[in-house]
């Protein structure tokens, strides 16, 4: 279990901050940025349950939510954890290919309810599902962060494999809410209408 009885360190002071491992790196560094790319993420996923837990029905997907939210806290250690070695351990939380499988079966399940694309869809309609694609572009930024340390560092591809389901559960999670709200009269997905301002 985590015990933080002190917030600040001063340790950081000099512009660099610790890894698992004890090491040392620039909080400028690729590995750094994605871990600042993954928390900003799980903060707007966090908007999003809050959105979620005040519309009808949203509860069930506010606790698939929160398990992602964990799941996202693993992803932390796993991006701060330096090394090619991806095996889970005592001092190593990794993420696993099961997380990514557990994600698609929930794209699965949130697809099953909303009616199939005829147009790319604007963020919008209820709030809760404009901050879920709120929370689908910060995943989106997450993943090219760790794209992006992964030329410089080892990355774990379950990782990598776990942040691009997410950010497609996000998308088919916006058009759940959506649908949900269509069928109590609440309007629904917003259509892209091209060349609508010409």
């Amino acid at each position: 279990m985590v015990k933080l009885n002190r917030i600040y360190t001063r340790t950081g002071d000099n512009g660099t901050t610790g890894l698992v491992d004890g090491s040392r790196v620039a909080k400028h560094a690729p590995r750094m940025a994605a871990i600042g790319a993954v928390d900003e993420a799980n903060c707007a996923i966090g908007l999003t349950v809050v959105a979620l837990r005040a519309e009808a029905g949203g509860e069930g997907d506010a606790a698939i939510l929160t398990r992602i939210q964990n799941d996202l806290f693993d992803l932390g250690a796993d991006l701060a954890t330096p090394g090619d070695d991806f095996t889970p351990g005592p001092m190593a939380l990794r993420i696993l290919p099961d997380q990514a499988v557990w994600l698609e079966g929930c794209i699965d399940a949130a697809n099953a309810h909303v009616p199939p694309l005829t147009s790319f869809v604007l963020p919008g309609g209820t709030e809760a599902a404009a901050r879920a694609h709120i929370a689908r572009a910060a995943t989106r930024h997450a993943e090219r962060a760790m794209v992006a340390m992964a030329a410089t560092d080892p990355v774990n591809p379950a990782a990598l494999a776990y942040i691009n389901r997410l950010s497609d559960y996000l998308f088919v999670l916006s058009r759940a809410i959506n649908a949900r709200a269509a069928k109590n009269g609440l309007g629904g997905d917003v259509l892209w209408v091209p060349g609508a301002n010409r």
